[in-house]
């Protein structure tokens, strides 16, 4: 019996004319719809709250394009909220921008479209304006996402570093190091027996319960590219304070645990896409501690460490022998293309 020719995306999707029209109306059309997308302007008019306008880009080249827990659909929709979260935003509206390789088969691209549009509508966002473009067969590896992203702050929300001091802790909402592994065992580097998922998810509705709150968080972020101790070591080149971790109360799944010691990576450098790193006042660590845990993104949260005076600009961690030593940042990537 003779295979089904499966259908493709060909250069004419995009060039704007009779092939552009379709693609849009009769697929892209069939995920993606809202009020303002609807009109089918280069541009959109955005009614914002009364407060201050919170704005990201990204672009994502995630390879393979399907890892176990997500996509690169699903992974530009959460990050880009993320961004937008990680600075005490509500997100309202994304743009979309499709780079799509000649030869690409509709039947993957449509999965992605169905995976943009589930984590929109988890996330509570509209994607409002957009655009494709096609080019030649090899020359694009598939397909390339950019997004943009709008929203607006909590409570005139800001992010002070200026306000962290001694005593203030450190927190992590749960396992690190789960998207990074998940990419390394859709890569093939290591057969590994367990599945091991991403953790790509948006983070909005959690930061949103802990702002609402009035937790007095004085520094946020999603630890993606270079893992936790990028982060924390960018945070500590701008304190007169050390950082100091603990190794032994950092959650990190075993399964992740052994694919790093068998390839010989650092899980606090791998990658994250549904964590958040989080310096909260000391008075309100409890406070925030039990909110965290109260959200499925948080059952997992810990308090791993604190600010303390001592060496300046330096992250320490206490190892589980009892030594300390210093967290440096990544001199490159232990995985590129990972978002």
């Amino acid at each position: 019996m003779e295979e089904a020719v499966k259908e493709i995306i060909r250069l004419g999707h995009g060039s704007g004319g009779r092939l552009t029209n379709e693609l849009i109306h009769k697929t892209i059309k069939k995920y993606l719809t809202n009020d303002i997308l609807d009109k089918f302007l280069d541009s959109a008019v955005l009614v914002m709250p009364d407060s201050k306008v919170v704005f990201t880009t990204d672009s994502y080249t995630v390879k393979p394009l399907f890892f176990p827990g997500g996509d690169i659909g699903k992974l530009a929709i959460n990050g880009t909220v993320n961004d937008l979260v990680m600075l005490g935003a509500v997100p309202l509206y994304l743009s979309l921008g499709l780079i799509i390789e000649e030869g690409f088969l509709m039947g993957d691209f449509e999965k992605i479209l169905q995976s943009i549009a589930d984590a929109a509508r988890l996330c509570n966002v509209k994607i409002v304006t957009g655009d494709t473009k096609v080019v030649d067969k090899g020359k694009g590896d598939g397909i390339y996402i950019n997004t943009s992203g709008v929203g607006h702050l909590i409570n005139d929300f800001a992010v002070d570093i200026a306000g962290i001091c001694p005593g203030d802790k450190v927190l992590v909402n749960g396992y690190i190091g789960d998207h990074g592994a998940a990419i390394i065992c859709a890569r093939g580097i290591i057969e590994f027996e367990s599945r091991v998922e991403s953790d790509c998810a948006g983070l909005q509705s959690m930061v949103k319960e802990l702002l609402e709150a009035g937790v007095k968080i004085k520094f946020m972020r999603d630890p993606t590219r270079g893992g936790l101790a990028t982060v924390l070591t960018e945070l500590g080149e701008h304190l007169p304070y050390s950082i100091v971790i603990e190794e032994e109360v950092i959650p990190v799944r075993e399964e992740v645990k052994s694919i790093c010691e068998f390839i010989g990576f650092d899980p606090l450098y791998l990658a994250n896409e549904g964590k958040m790193v989080a310096v909260v006042a000391g008075s309100d660590t409890e406070k925030a501690l039990e909110i965290m845990k109260r959200n499925p993104l948080g059952k997992e949260a810990r308090i791993i460490g604190q600010i303390e005076k001592g060496r300046e600009r330096k992250v320490l961690m206490k190892t589980v022998i009892g030594a300390t030593r210093i967290v440096e940042m990544m001199l490159e990537d232990q995985l590129p293309r990972i978002c």
